[in-house]
């Protein structure tokens, strides 16, 4: 038996389901909270921080994909200092990583572009980090390229939890953190690995692509995206 749950989201009273999070109470209710790493189908891990909310009179700031909803709250997703973080998280994505999207094969498809423009960002305040890092082209079709990775961890879900492959990996602390092949070894030497390509259909960015392809082609052969949709509607009661 499944239990509602009537709440406010910035200002307007909604319905929920009990176990439903606040990320998909609001988008249900056409109401938009900015997210990279979170992705219908897959585990949320929060790892991005861009759907912080705030809860309450308090105003005490939750990842919106972590919490469950509960009858009562007072929930604000969109005002100027949620505004203003969201900036900064985008501004610090850029400037960790070397983003530069002329020349990059996700151009007018990467998440992270849309999500910088549709916040306003213009330019940089902050100093650029962008560490050069190794692309691993070894793989027969795909290659990773660190430089475009915003570490939003779907590739290693998708990995896990649908292919059951387990091939992806973290390693690292801090800016030093990779997602790795075998805990560490060349994709192309990956034992595990089955090619399915799912990985790079998940990928909000340029960090993983199939080898040979034009920017114009990557937008229209995205099939798996679907299916993940379809898979939550079907497991949700």
């Amino acid at each position: 038996m499944t239990t509602a749950c009537t709440l406010t989201i910035d200002g307007v009273q909604v319905v929920g389901t009990a176990g439903e999070t606040l990320l998909e109470v609001a988008r249900s209710n056409n109401i938009e909270i900015p997210t990279l790493c979170h992705l219908d189908g897959l585990a949320d891990v929060a790892s991005c921080r861009l759907c912080l909310v705030e809860i309450g009179p308090a105003g005490r700031l939750v990842p919106a994909c972590q919490v469950t909803i509960e009858e009562g709250m007072q929930i604000t997703a969109n005002n100027d200092r949620l505004h203003r973080y969201r900036r900064q998280i985008i501004e610090m994505l850029f400037t960790e990583r070397n983003h530069v999207c002329a020349v990059c094969v996700a151009n007018n498809d990467c998440e992270l572009q849309d999500t910088a423009e549709l916040l306003g960002l213009t330019h940089f305040d902050l100093e650029a980090v962008a560490p050069k890092l190794d692309v691993d082209a070894t793989h027969d079709r795909f290659a990773i390229d660190h430089n475009r990775c915003i570490l939003c961890l779907r590739c290693v879900r998708v990995c896990a939890e649908v292919e059951g492959a387990f091939t992806w990996g973290v390693s690292g602390r801090g800016i030093d953190t990779r997602v790795v092949t075998d805990a560490g070894s060349l994709w192309g030497a990956s034992k595990t690995c089955t090619s399915c390509g799912k990985c790079v259909q998940v990928c909000p960015t340029g960090a993983l692509f199939e080898k040979g392809r034009m920017v114009a082609q990557r937008k229209p052969d995205r099939p798996y995206l679907p299916f993940l949709q379809r898979r939550t509607e079907v497991a949700t009661p």
